[in-house]
């Protein structure tokens, strides 16, 4: 998610404003602290433009190595 969020220029201030989350919410999502509910994962595979549902995976898996 990182990586996507940084290649489309947004910050996670402006992806959490979009999913109507605060922005720290926003960041355990991408560290895979936290896994976003289905909503949320629907509205950030559309803001991130993808329809791989690995890119929630492989934050998960970076983080727990």
């Amino acid at each position: 998610m990182i990586k996507r969020r940084k290649e489309l220029g947004l910050t996670q201030k402006d992806i959490a404003k979009k999913i109507g989350r605060s922005r720290s919410t926003y960041t355990s999502y991408e560290l895979g602290i936290i896994t976003p509910s289905l909503e949320v994962s629907l509205i950030l595979k559309k803001i991130l433009r993808t329809e791989d549902d690995d890119i929630f995976l492989n934050e998960i898996i970076i983080n727990n190595n």
